[in-house]
């Protein structure tokens, strides 16, 4: 669908006389928009200076752009009119529709409408398009005209709104709700907004995800474009699991599911708003950074201890200087200054720019992603700031000099003026605003690709039933995963079995999901006496007898849960009865290659011990991923049945992986 003449329109049409309608015409007005404006109204004769019209048919031309902004039956008209004229789009910024629960007839009935005519919303407030004064937007907002930016994309217009009003130097090129988003999801439009070479960045407000193939589509395009993508999803507060028998599903919920497609697509998030501004400060100016080696220079040791103790728990990390840096720095800074990243340069040269100039440059390497210089700006109502000129002086020619991507940086976010600001950011400086945001919002521009492999759309949630545990392995075994010997049956049969093998045995009773829990589970049996008295204490009339593993190195849990929102969510985590204690894991989505898997598994704090931590045995890791991609190609295999998949534990030795227990929850009319 071509959203072009609605995004970039050259005749706007605003239907309805209240309000809010005077408000988007009063907007385009303000912003200087120079193509047609037509009210349109049925009694009025003109409306905020414009001749009015009794109806879109008695327009002199066809609007690329509409702005409906009356009530939700007299709205359906208004799309019918439109898209039989052949309008460019419209914005509907009626209520009532698919989200009331009397809505969603009326919500068909604007779809059938529309046709081929994009429409945002319902329920939005429009857009705003700063690169071309255009305005579709009944409120007051803070845009200002710029000649490229950042595109920001909200399910909220009210978060829309404050977003405008920052103050922070980025410059914004459009502004867009989505609304209920009936016919364009969020992906769609982001998506047309790509083809606008102006477009520097996007960033995203996402509530849910609507349309996975169109996510996908959306983010390989960024990446072919080498546009960056932010993303603020909300949404890690709310029980929205269904209830589940396997520890998986609680380490794996909905936000583990938003979390695993977002990497899957390659989108950074943030978690709040300023990281998300400060984020696209970046991404506008620099592009996607290409590491997170950092550098910071600041003229007190309390700045740069404070950078390094907030970057402690992130990805970033400060580089040892080089032996040029040094004799750069040393050349700038006299003997007096201690040398380190990140560097304290004293006060020995503030006011001299030049002296400045020489010490930023001095720190200036590329191997850094970027170097950060901490400045704080005085109250411009009761100080004279004139005394920061130097500052800024020496950070402009730094910039221009060596092109380095430089960053400055107020460590409180009100200590960064907007002037200021907007000043170094026409220079090519990133005026980031908190030293805390500063660092998130740099982690964040970090460079991601999307997956290669397609995301798999779920089928929906179906009634389904567990496995039994033995069924549940043999099934795995066909995959490629390695089990335990074993046996099921009565107590007897298997008390009589353990007469004459090799012990030592674990005894497993069966149907139940957690066994450690109920007392399911006794290990260590070295005769068939030993397997009998602990049988006897165990509820159930069948059990499983198993080898017991030893020269165990680490225990892991290996699980896929179906997320209807966002596919199938594989995690990888320290297994055990006390899997949720100790909370060691990571998610993604699936397919994934073997090489994602393998860098999954890396992740892990309990990966140091699967490679030999303290000169203790290593584990086979390569049997350890084979194990994993044997999981996954069991739910591959099976899409439209199974639900849930876990092994837990995947006991680990230095030679094997091995699935000692097994669930699965599918569909109980399908065969494994």
């Amino acid at each position: 669908m071509d959203l072009s003449r609605l995004l970039r329109p050259k005749s706007v049409a605003i239907i309805g006389g209240g309000t809010w309608c005077h408000a988007v015409t009063q907007q385009l007005i303000k912003t200087g928009f120079s193509g047609k404006i037509w009210p349109v109204h049925p009694r009025a004769e003109d409306i905020c200076g414009l001749k009015a019209y009794p109806t879109a048919i008695d327009l002199p031309g066809v609007p690329d752009a509409t702005f409906i902004g009356i009530n939700r039956d007299a709205t359906i008209g208004a799309v019918e009119r439109l898209a039989r004229m052949g309008a460019g789009g419209a914005v509907c910024f009626a209520s009532g529709f698919g989200e009331t629960a009397d809505g969603q007839d009326a919500n068909s009935r604007l779809l059938k409408a529309a046709g081929d005519m994009p429409i945002l919303g319902p329920n939005c407030y429009g857009m705003i398009n700063a690169l071309d004064g255009v305005s579709l937007w009944p409120d007051q907002h803070g845009c200002l005209p710029v000649e490229s930016g950042v595109a920001i994309l909200t399910q909220s217009s009210n978060i829309a709104i404050n977003l405008t009003m920052q103050k922070r130097g980025l410059p914004i090129a459009y502004v867009v709700t989505c609304g209920n988003q009936a016919q364009l999801s969020e992906a769609e439009i982001a998506d047309a907004l790509l083809d606008d070479p102006r477009v520097t960045a996007i960033g995203l407000h996402i509530e849910g995800f609507l349309d996975l193939p169109a996510w996908q589509a959306f983010a390989r395009k960024a990446e072919a474009k080498n546009i960056p993508l932010v993303a603020l999803k909300v949404g890690k507060s709310q029980e929205a699991r269904s209830a589940t028998v396997s520890h998986t599903a609680s380490l794996a919920g909905s936000d583990a599911g938003a979390q695993s497609l977002l990497d899957h697509l390659g989108i950074a998030r943030v978690d709040d708003l300023p990281t998300l501004i400060e984020t696209l400060k970046i991404m506008h100016v620099a592009g996607p950074l290409l590491s997170g080696k950092i550098a910071s220079i600041s003229c007190s040791g309390g700045e740069a201890s404070l950078i390094a103790d907030l970057a402690h728990d992130t990805d970033l990390i400060f580089p040892m200087l080089t032996k040029r840096q040094s004799k750069a720095l040393s050349d700038a800074l006299g003997p007096k200054v201690a040398l380190a990243n990140p560097l304290d340069y004293h006060t020995y040269i503030w006011r001299d720019a030049v002296a400045m100039t020489q010490a930023f440059s001095a720190m200036i390497d590329s191997n850094l992603a970027m170097t950060f210089l901490i400045v704080d700006f005085p109250r411009g109502d009761i100080c004279d700031d004139s005394d920061w000129e130097c500052a800024i002086v020496a950070a402009l020619e730094t910039r221009a000099t060596t092109n380095a991507n430089i960053a400055m940086v107020a460590t409180l976010p009100e200590l960064m003026p907007e002037h200021i600001a907007t000043r170094l950011m026409q220079g090519g400086i990133i005026p980031l605003n908190g030293l805390a945001e500063a660092l998130a919002a740099t982690e964040a521009a970090q460079a991601r690709s999307p997956a290669q492999e397609d995301i798999i759309v779920p089928a929906p949630t179906q009634t389904s039933d567990l496995v039994a545990e033995d069924a549940a392995k043999t099934a795995l075994t066909e995959f490629g995963i390695s089990i335990p010997a074993h046996k099921p049956g009565s107590l007897e049969d298997l008390v009589q079995w353990t007469a004459t093998t090799k012990g030592p045995f674990v005894l497993k009773t069966t149907g139940v999901a957690h066994k450690s829990e109920s007392g399911g589970v006794a290990l260590s049996l070295t005769n068939s006496d030993a397997v009998r008295a602990a049988g006897a204490n165990m509820q159930g009339d069948t059990f499983l007898i198993e080898e017991m593993i030893e020269g165990t190195i680490a225990e892991l849990l290996v699980g896929v849960v179906k997320d209807p929102a966002h596919g199938f969510i594989m995690t990888i985590a320290a297994g055990g009865i006390f899997a949720e204690i100790v909370q060691d894991q990571v998610s993604m989505l699936l397919p994934a290659s073997k090489g994602r898997l393998k860098q999954a598994l890396t992740r892990l704090k309990i990966a140091k011990i699967l490679m030999g931590y303290r000169n203790q045995p290593a584990a086979d890791l390569d049997q350890i991923i084979t194990a994993i991609d044997a999981v996954q190609s069991y739910v591959l295999a099976n899409l439209e049945t199974v639900e849930e998949v876990e092994v837990n534990p995947l006991i680990v030795t230095q030679e094997r992986a091995i699935a000692v227990d097994a669930l699965i929850r599918k569909r109980h009319d399908q065969s494994h």
